[in-house]
């Protein structure tokens, strides 16, 4: 017959709360090295979790376009998907197609004014006394490589007509460009790859959404699956009212920005509405960097110029700080600005531009597993 191990124990003298509680050390010590080597390695990791998140977001995205849809057309998931995607293909490239030249050109002229009012700031600060060398970008410091290694005088004796560089020199120069190159393509390459494999993870996911989200709570014991697919259920749901409502907050930024600029006669205003919608999906810091390019962009037109593009941005900020983002955002995302403001500063500090991108469906996703988890499950209280 054979014996367990609280029998063994008592018969060899040893308690049995003492044997439960040795044993429920042990499991709290696994638990907690567990725990630990989970958040290691999602630190190393951390901008492949991010990305993966991104693509489930878009799956999201697709996903609620997918459902919206079947309230009018009567077909099966896969066709409507299909539908989706074939619909946003053909929008993008649109868009490309009619508004790229313009957009093209517009965002050559803005880049170009950005430039020169740039250099005119730098020269106001210049005749104030404030120190502005960390704003000389883009300089070559070639005065080595026009000088001899012994100044002047070997700028005398060298001998007097035509002189070819020597094979050290244009390798060197070579190199050069070609390091430049190669910086310029992988980051060219790395984003075109980040977008791949958010657009394709996003397609996969929202192709088979039910398939993904059962396997996941197969790693939930099954007294607690049911609570655990509501939780599943309602960040979803969070997730997508969110981010319709941040389309449509982006899209009203865009209008108002573009036709505000279009009126008080801002050159390039359709680049930036442009800019302050997209911008518009990182609060805070997005508000404030499309402000800072409008009035850079608004130099050019003197100073009633600046003074119309910033009461037209403050205008439009206002709008969406106060009507349009607590309206359309009441439903998904009740978190006070300061909270907002803070998270967004801590994620960018440990993850750079993606932990300010993603800030909000982040912070988002943590206030439903508080609410479900911790103040309803664990305080008895209701959350809402």
């Amino acid at each position: 017959m054979p014996v367990s191990p609280s029998q063994d124990a008592s018969s060899q003298g040893v308690p049995r709360a003492a044997w439960t509680s040795t044993r429920s050390l042990v499991l709290a010590g696994i638990g907690v090295v567990a725990f630990t080597a989970a958040l290691l390695l999602a630190w190393h990791s951390a901008d492949t979790l991010l990305l993966i998140f991104a693509g489930i977001l878009f799956a999201v995205f697709l996903d609620g376009l997918t459902h919206y849809l079947g309230r009018v057309v009567p077909l099966g998931h896969g066709f409507r998907l299909a539908i989706v995607s074939l619909l946003l293909t053909v929008l993008i490239l649109g868009m490309v197609g009619l508004g790229g030249a313009t957009v093209a050109g517009q965002a050559q002229r803005l880049g170009q004014t950005l430039r020169e009012q740039s250099g005119t700031v730098k020269s106001w600060l210049d005749a104030r006394g404030v120190d502005t060398r960390f704003l000389d970008f883009g300089k070559l410091k070639d005065a080595a490589a026009q000088r001899g290694p012994q100044g002047g005088a070997a700028e005398e004796e060298r001998p007097k007509g035509p002189s070819l560089p020597s094979p050290g020199t244009l390798l060197s120069g070579a190199g050069s460009v070609l390091g430049q190159a190669s910086t310029v393509a992988l980051a060219v390459f790395g984003a075109i790859g980040n977008v791949f494999i958010v657009v394709v993870l996003g397609l996969f996911v929202a192709a088979e959404p039910r398939t993904y989200r059962d396997g996941l709570l197969r790693f939930v014991p099954s007294r607690q699956r049911t609570h655990a697919a509501s939780v599943a259920d309602d960040i979803g749901i969070t997730l997508r009212h969110w981010l319709f409502g941040q389309l449509v907050v982006m899209a009203a930024i865009f209008v108002c920005v573009w036709l505000g600029l279009t009126l008080v006669g801002i050159d390039g205003s359709l680049v930036l509405g442009l800019q302050a919608g997209l911008l518009c999906f990182i609060p805070t810091i997005g508000a404030l960097v499309a402000g800072i390019i409008i009035v850079l962009a608004s130099l050019a037109s003197g100073l009633k110029g600046v003074v119309a593009g910033m009461a037209v941005y403050l205008l439009v900020q206002t709008l969406e700080s106060y009507v349009l983002t607590p309206f359309v955002q009441k439903r998904a995302l009740d978190i006070p600005p300061a909270t907002l403001f803070a998270g967004q500063i801590l994620l960018g500090v440990l993850f750079g531009l993606w932990g300010v991108a993603l800030a909000l469906p982040l912070m988002a996703v943590a206030k439903v597993l508080l609410d479900r988890l911790y103040i309803e499950d664990t305080l008895g209280e209701n959350a809402g």
